[in-house]
């Protein structure tokens, strides 16, 4: 019976989410549980990370730190799915609520689409003004399909760790594994780079995000061809998949390059490649090196309609199987 509750709270919280996203009249009043999640961190941050330890104790600190959040947050899930259950079916409707408010289907399609309308609207300058507030690349090194890049594999990116991985974990864990992969999801986005202050008291969260995203990056290609399928037509979802298949792994992380290249084959376009952050160059593959070579304003688009194609199809695939269960 739980697990079926989980599926009917996730189908509801993807609609609404989709209809509603986050509210900027609301967490202007209130502050965004994310946001708390990260005070935590830069708090644990502050106070285990110094500089002064040896690297072998930052380790240790890490590993110490990210269990202890991930405890916090599960009691606090617990905490809320049980008191959300003393109001029967109001409690039902009050946790649909909390689970919309850990998913990113329509304020990230509005972050992508933002940056559409800033190339338009604002030329260059524009465009790398709103894909600044998404990727951590150096925007002034970014020529317009660079830009167009950048947004499009934000967009596949987040596709899996804000909508299918949060969907999953709820979805098999309830509130708990719901806020214990936030929690664990914003603790490597702040300390889980391979920077000189990071590579040791971050580790512990970056292998165990690597490890929390594996499914959901995976699942991810599926949905992505099935959009792929749904707006541009049984080629496009082909080509998701044989790129997926063929180019996943050429990313330098273990699950972001899986729907990455999924929407490249869907898209025809080459993703990936070189890249600045904070003036050093990574190199990496193109994505889908026989796709086209320049990124346009309309791929960013494509891409959108993909995206929400591919959450219709999650959302309909989790009511389908609870009616099923029923």
């Amino acid at each position: 019976m739980i697990f079926e509750l989980n599926l009917l709270v996730l189908v509801l919280a993807l609609m609404l989410d989709r209809i509603v996203g986050d509210p900027d009249v609301l967490w202007a009043r209130l502050p965004h549980p994310i946001v708390l999640f990260g005070k935590a961190i830069s708090r644990m941050d502050t106070l285990f990370n110094r500089t002064e330890l040896p690297g072998k104790t930052r380790r240790r600190n890490g590993m110490l730190v990210i269990a202890a959040l991930l405890l916090i947050a599960i009691v606090a899930g617990v905490a809320l799915h049980l008191f959300f259950a003393l109001f029967g079916l109001a409690g039902i409707l009050l946790e649909v609520l909390c689970v919309t408010v850990f998913l990113a289907q329509k304020s990230l399609a509005d972050h992508v689409e933002a940056v559409a309308t800033g190339l338009r609207q604002g030329g260059l300058d524009g465009g790398r003004k709103a894909v600044s507030m998404i990727v951590g690349r150096d925007p002034e090194t970014l020529d317009e399909p660079a830009v167009c890049r950048a947004a499009i594999e934000s967009l596949a990116e987040n596709f899996s760790d804000g909508v299918v991985a949060p969907a999953l974990w709820y979805l098999v864990f309830g509130l708990p594994g719901l806020l214990a992969y936030k929690m664990l999801n914003t603790a490597d986005s702040m300390i889980g780079h391979k920077s000189e202050r990071y590579v040791d008291f971050g580790w512990a969260s970056a292998r165990l995000d690597d490890l929390a995203n594996w499914p959901a990056a995976r699942l991810s290609i599926a949905l992505i061809a099935a959009g792929a399928w749904l707006r541009r037509g049984g080629d496009a979802c082909r080509e998701a998949f044989k790129i997926a298949m063929r180019d996943g792994g050429m990313h330098r992380s273990p699950n972001s390059g899986r729907p990455e290249a999924a929407m490249a084959g869907a898209l025809n376009v080459q993703l990936a490649g070189p890249r600045v952050y904070s003036g050093v160059v990574v190199m990496e593959p193109m994505i889908n090196g026989g796709g086209r070579e320049t990124a346009v304003i309309e791929d960013i688009e494509s891409a959108v309609s993909v995206f929400y194609a591919s959450c219709s199809v999650l959302a309909f695939v989790a009511l389908v199987i609870f009616l099923f269960l029923l």
